[in-house]
């Protein structure tokens, strides 16, 4: 395969490899992913994530894994691990799916490649339609507020509601982000900070119970997050504390936007009820750790409940940006999502 590199993923030599997302912004590691065993194991402990990202490496892997001679039971075995990796991430089934249909091919390893570059190279456009379209939403002298992390680390592109804040402070619409260091993982804190000071956009760090403050105070002009699963119904799931900015947006009369590609709508998911949702492990919760090292603040057998997502109604969503364009309410409740 050729040579490939986005934010977070690389193909050199005919092997993978990953930025480790647990090691930033203190440090840049490029870890192995050379084998499906070592792929879930960086997609279980989040070094890989973001739901777009998740699903490109693991067709990359698949395609690589048959270059280097795997058989077509071997690697339709591969698949069906990687796709049981991250349950809530739908972009990765989707991808598979099509990785699936590939391998079905008489020339498989062939086909399996093509189909990989053509999902990152679709992924980057994606992204960049994502911008542009939500962009348009964007008013001057913004303060917008993010969750989680949706930028250049999560995909092969620009990202989703951080592409479009970084395109909207292109054009001179944004004055400031608040960014939700987003628990127990931090993902805010550690890699949204970092990716809005590459690109040079103002940013101020918030913790997620300071959200409602700042939205009562007014100085919140609209809420952009990104999404792991879109049910065919318009509901959300998205990383936990999602849903509470939404209610939290809805009584402050803020607007409160999903921006996602295609890949992450699932039609034949009803709502977000029939959304699977991956519980963690308590050790995210009771301390934390990275590549400082660890350390422990809760009591050693404290019990634990660690979802890693939450659903949003889609009631209280103002717009879905999607590659193909906003969807509205309206068009939501008339049935676009559904299969």
């Amino acid at each position: 395969m050729q040579t490939l590199r986005t934010t977070s993923l690389e193909v050199r030599n005919n092997q993978l490899w990953i930025l480790d997302q647990q090691a930033l912004p203190q440090q840049k590691n490029w870890q192995p992913a050379h084998s499906v065993a070592q792929l879930v194991d960086h997609i279980h402990a989040l070094r890989v994530r973001g739901a777009p990202l998740i699903g490109l490496s693991a067709s990359l892997l698949l395609a690589l894994l048959a270059e280097q001679g795997a058989t077509r039971p071997e690697l339709a075995e591969a698949l069906n691990v990687l796709r049981a990796a991250r349950p809530t991430a739908v972009n990765l089934m989707n991808n598979l799916d099509r990785m699936k249909t590939a391998l079905a091919e008489h020339d498989y390893d062939a086909a399996l490649s093509a189909e990989a570059l053509r999902l990152v190279a679709e992924d980057k456009q994606l992204c960049d339609n994502i911008a542009c379209a939500g962009s348009t939403l964007v008013k001057p002298d913004s303060q917008l507020l993010t969750h989680c992390n949706t930028g250049g680390l999560a995909t092969a592109g620009v990202g989703t509601a951080l592409g479009v804040i970084a395109y909207a402070h292109q054009q001179g619409l944004v004055k400031n982000v608040w960014v939700d260091e987003t628990r127990p993982l931090l993902q805010g804190g550690r890699l949204t900070a970092w990716e809005l000071g590459e690109l040079n956009i103002p940013y101020q760090l918030i913790t997620d119970s300071m959200a409602a403050s700042l939205m009562a105070r007014g100085v919140v002009d609209a809420i952009w997050v990104g999404a792991d699963r879109i049910a065919a119904n318009g509901d959300v799931a998205n990383k936990i504390g999602t849903y509470s900015l939404a209610v939290l947006a809805q009584y402050h009369g803020i607007p409160f936007y999903v921006a996602a590609p295609h890949t992450t709508l699932d039609r034949l998911c009803p709502n977000g009820g029939a959304i699977p949702i991956e519980q963690r492990a308590a050790s995210e919760v009771t301390g934390v750790a990275g590549s400082f090292g660890s350390v422990q603040w809760a009591p050693a057998n404290a019990a634990v409940y660690n979802p890693a997502f939450d659903v949003t109604p889609a009631a209280l969503i103002s717009g879905w940006v999607l590659d193909t364009g906003v969807v509205t309410p309206a068009q939501v409740q008339e049935g676009i999502f559904q299969p």
